[in-house]
């Protein structure tokens, strides 16, 4: 009985290690067959590198030039192309949003004499999404409740023009253009828009500095402009980063007509069904409309938003 358990085990030690030469000499094989039968796929999948960019040499910021021969400052430009470069999803949605949005911003800033550029200014500052920072900051141009009533908005809690697109990015214009008054370059402008123009002046002064590239600050501020200029060159040019979007796969804004109201509604769900849609496509529409319904006691003059009819099956 002893000698038959043994002959038994010497079987199973055997059958093992049958099964891993096998398996090795298969490994080996197949490994053999790969680098021998290597396919287009694989070539492409090996061709995906990581690497630098290339930092345009005639890089500037609303037709003012960044000087890329200081080499601390083009340090802070080439982190910001690597990090909205290879941050790839977020600059897809970029892409794709700018499409929807920028036709609604570019014609308000060339009306109000600012650059182009400074769209990428409301890139930077919310992605083009209606969020809300830590600190209250509303809207796609990151507006303070204090601002927007200063600048003539309506922020209450019924009604919230902050929210309000076209509006927001007025005053976001008027505030962009006094600060470039204050402070004589665009490229001051935009990082007192960060900061807020007490800060950049309070810099200025005890550093005896006149650029943004000779001064030295928070990292947020820091970075900021450089940030918009990387988001501007990769929007302007996203096959030369590597972006391929097709423009059947760019998000597109719903066709709209206008409505006015100078009376208090009592329920959005009842006023959209008037238009043959539902409460929360009347209010994805009109976000600055932040309650189920309008008081307007003082019968103001409003415009909402209505999307076309059929266009909402």
């Amino acid at each position: 009985m002893k000698f038959l358990k043994n002959v038994l085990m010497l079987l199973g030690v055997f059958f093992v290690i049958s099964t891993l030469v096998f398996a090795v000499q298969e490994s080996q094989s197949d490994a053999k067959d790969v680098v021998e039968n290597d396919t287009p796929e694989r070539d492409e999948l090996k061709g995906y590198q990581i690497t630098a960019i290339d930092i345009p040499e005639d890089l500037n910021f609303a037709g003012e030039t960044v000087p890329l021969d200081d080499p601390e400052v083009l340090e802070r430009v080439d982190r910001e192309f690597l990090v909205n470069t290879y941050w790839q999803s977020n600059a897809v949605l970029l892409i794709k949003r700018a499409n929807k949005y920028f036709p609604i911003i570019e014609p308000i800033l060339a009306k109000n004499g600012v650059p182009d550029d400074f769209k990428y200014l409301a890139v930077a500052e919310s992605g083009l999404q209606n969020v809300v920072s830590p600190a209250g900051a509303t809207g796609f141009w990151q507006i303070m409740k204090a601002t927007g009533r200063e600048y003539g908005l309506e922020v209450n809690s019924n009604v919230d023009e902050r929210y309000h697109l076209e509006k927001a990015t007025e005053v976001a214009c008027r505030y962009l253009k006094k600060s470039k008054e204050k402070f004589g370059t665009w490229t001051l402008a935009a990082a007192s828009y960060n900061a807020g123009p007490g800060s950049i002046n309070k810099y200025l002064g005890i550093q005896k500095a006149e650029s943004y590239y000779d001064l030295l600050l928070g990292q947020e501020t820091g970075r900021y402009v450089f940030r918009i200029m990387a988001i501007k060159e990769i929007l302007n040019s996203p096959e030369k980063y590597g972006f391929h979007i097709e423009e059947k796969d760019m998000y597109n804004a719903v066709p709209t007509f206008k409505v006015e109201v100078s009376e208090p509604v009592l329920s959005f769900a009842d006023f959209a069904k008037q238009y043959e849609i539902n409460y929360k496509i009347l209010k994805r529409h009109n976000p600055w409309l932040r309650q189920p319904h309008l008081n307007n006691a003082s019968k103001k003059k409003y415009t909402i938003d209505i999307p076309n009819k059929g266009y909402y099956k």
